[in-house]
């Protein structure tokens, strides 16, 4: 899957994410782009998932009509230690996730 990270998302987390091919907001210049800004601008450069711990984004876009599959990390901060042991429920999420569908990716408890 052609995957973006959200910038509140550490950019080291993409050595985690084998099999995807992982590009971050701050490396392609898109941040501090609104989430409905940057949806379009992923659709229009082929991206098809977009991984973020913004638990607001499902209530502030739609993202059934976006055309991109969204995986939110619940986590106690976007610390990457704190990241890392989610990282094969991430990769699980993004195996399932499909375009316009949502899948909360959190640690049992949280």
């Amino acid at each position: 899957m052609r995957l973006l990270l959200d910038e509140c998302v550490p950019r080291p987390l993409k050595r985690e994410l084998a099999g995807h091919d992982v590009s971050a907001v701050v490396e392609r210049g898109w941040s501090s782009k609104r989430n409905s800004e940057l949806l379009r601008l992923m659709l229009a450069e082929g991206f098809e998932g977009f991984l973020t711990v913004d638990q607001n984004l499902p209530f502030q876009q739609n993202v059934a009509a976006s055309g991109v599959a969204v995986v939110v990390v619940v986590a106690r901060t976007n610390r990457l230690k704190e990241l890392r042991p989610l990282v094969p429920a991430i990769l699980d999420a993004l195996r399932r996730v499909k375009k316009g569908e949502l899948i909360r990716v959190e640690r049992s408890g949280t």
